[in-house]
């Protein structure tokens, strides 16, 4: 069964949401180097339960929020995504040394992502992290 295993915040000035975050949250925020400005957020220790996530540049001056669901198989379940009414938005996209990743919106037009990771013994790992 497909869980939340990340989330990704939006922000129109990332500098601002990070030093929120870390302010309200205590939560630790590294710069990725990867090909696109990206954020990776730790939200706690990993022996207790919850899920950590990124934070980007908002897409066109909105901001959005979006839950990743990580499955065995993309094709499985996108089938199962659009059977059930909801909508596969755009192409499949690899993340090197991630996996694979598309865009959906369920049938009230909320979108989330399903990642079909490379390692899934591991916890998501988008890349290098450095200090911010």
């Amino acid at each position: 069964m497909p869980r939340p295993i990340h989330f990704d915040l939006g922000a129109t000035d990332p500098a601002r949401a990070i030093a929120f975050y870390k302010a309200a949250f205590g939560w630790t925020v590294e710069k990725w180097n990867g090909p696109y400005e990206y954020y990776l957020i730790t939200t706690g220790v990993p022996s207790e339960p919850g899920i950590d996530g990124g934070l980007a540049p908002s897409k066109d001056g909105g901001v959005e929020t979006n839950l990743t669901l990580g499955v065995a198989l993309l094709e499985d379940v996108t089938a199962r995504v659009t059977a059930a009414g909801g909508s596969v938005v755009g192409d499949i996209h690899t993340i090197p040394g991630v996996g694979r990743i598309v865009n959906c919106k369920d049938t009230e037009g909320n979108g989330f992502s399903l990642i079909e990771e490379q390692r899934p013994d591991t916890h998501l790992e988008l890349g290098e992290m450095s200090g911010v």
